[in-house]
């Protein structure tokens, strides 16, 4: 071969190569696994409507908007809409931002794989999602009114079934509120009352009642207790209405807790704005855990277009300082909200195995449900793998799974053997 033929076999080749990256078509899914992530390509799109409940935990998308990492990575046109209610995040997701509602959320974990089972959608029809990251692991509470302060409810609660069943006594049933049927409040709950030998679904009345609006129902008597995410617990202790019980990370240390998720048929169509969004996220997280941005994180959050909090409500939890309420105060504590510290931000589907058993457990799924074909489906490890390698970042897990999860009743959830778990559960409401 001629030096002149070997530059155009060589010209040919690179015009091919850069031709099949950058299609959009059939190929698309391809983009997604190649390592070629490595250098993204140019978005699809600079747009993208994203969802968020008024929390301390959509921190990182929060930041990705207002520290120009999405602008950053080209995305230029991201639209964070504030949502009422997990219920009206779930509606918003199923219409899409074409039918006037929005492509991807800040995101109760379960729910994506509730939404793209159809069971939880408007419609009953499924609404495929992806799942490109875990937000935080930590950062949520059970809280007490006041009412039972007397009673020293801990995680830790012999003491719960007499409580319960004193009020069951008065006519009126021990009521506690949770943000989202088969959500991780709902599921964080049922596990604290279950595994102190009460039956949420016959001794106890579940209700639903958005984030925001928690302090000012427990105010009113509308529940006994509740299970939300900051700043609301922090706020019921100020306003001296109530106590924490115990923070989620006492029931699992260093759970997972909120996704970002996006609709599949969003990220299908547009691999490479998916995976710029997932590189600003990324960003984010890794700047909302440098404890030096912490007050400013605060200050940020407490605007009315965000979580509209005070500072007080939200500052103290986010250094890791905890006032139960109940005369004890942990500084530092090993339970604190993370977005990236011990792998935060990784979608681990041993974790997603999890909520779906749980979901399970409770009724939300049929016991049917091929767990492990679900995670897949949904859950995007490869996506998030090839964002941290596209941001140089090095500290990635190696491994889908965090292995054997201990909760503190003792009780193993080996994400292998998912009927071990359910069958060592005493207390279930299995269809």
């Amino acid at each position: 071969m001629t030096n002149a033929s070997r530059r155009q076999f060589l010209l040919r080749t690179a015009t091919t190569t850069a031709v099949l990256a950058f299609q959009v078509g059939g190929i698309a899914s391809l983009l997604i696994t190649n390592a070629a992530h490595a250098a993204p390509g140019k978005p699809e799109t600079t747009s993208a409507t994203l969802g968020f409940i008024a929390l301390t935990d959509a921190a990182p998308l929060i930041v990705a908007k207002e520290k120009g990492f999405f602008a950053k990575q080209g995305m230029t046109g991201v639209e964070l809409k504030k949502q009422t209610s997990w219920a009206v995040t779930r509606d918003n997701l199923e219409l899409g931002s074409s039918g006037g509602g929005i492509d991807g959320a800040h995101l109760l974990s379960p729910m994506a794989y509730l939404l793209t089972t159809g069971a939880i959608s408007k419609s009953k029809k499924p609404v495929p999602m992806n799942l490109l990251a875990r937000l935080n692991l930590n950062g949520q509470a059970i809280s007490v009114s006041k009412e039972f302060l007397s009673d020293k409810l801990t995680v830790k609660a012999p003491v719960l079934v007499k409580t319960v069943a004193k009020k069951n006594a008065t006519g009126d049933k021990f009521k506690a509120a949770v943000t989202f049927p088969g959500g991780t409040h709902d599921l964080w709950m049922r596990y604290w009352l279950a595994a102190n030998g009460v039956n949420p679904n016959k001794d106890a009345n579940l209700v639903v009642i958005p984030p925001p609006q928690m302090v000012a129902n427990m105010q009113s008597g509308t529940m006994d207790t509740f299970c939300v995410g900051e700043p609301w617990n922090e706020r019921l202790v100020n306003k001296k209405l109530g106590y924490t019980a115990l923070i989620t990370g006492e029931l699992w240390r260093d759970h997972p807790e909120k996704a970002f998720a996006m609709r599949a048929d969003w990220v299908k169509k547009n691999p490479n704005a998916a995976l710029r969004l997932l590189m600003a996220v990324q960003q984010a997280q890794k700047w909302a855990d440098n404890p030096a941005n912490t007050s400013e994180l605060a200050k940020m959050l407490a605007q009315d277009k965000y979580v509209k909090a005070s500072v007080d409500d939200l500052l103290p939890r986010l250094q890791g300082t905890i006032d139960y309420g109940r005369g004890k105060v942990v500084k530092n504590s090993r339970y604190k909200m993370k977005f990236w510290a011990s792998n935060a931000s990784f979608p681990y589907k041993s974790h997603d195995a999890w909520f779906i058993t749980e979901d399970i457990r409770w009724g939300y799924l049929p016991s049917s449900t091929n767990i492990k074909a679900l995670v897949d489906k949904v859950n995007r490890a490869d996506l998030w793998r090839a964002a941290a390698k596209a941001n140089g970042y090095t500290d990635v897990p190696t491994s889908d799974s965090r292995g054997v999860e201990t909760f503190f009743d003792g009780i193993k959830f080996d994400p292998n053997n998912p009927k071990a778990y359910l069958n060592s559960q005493k207390i279930k409401a299995m269809k």
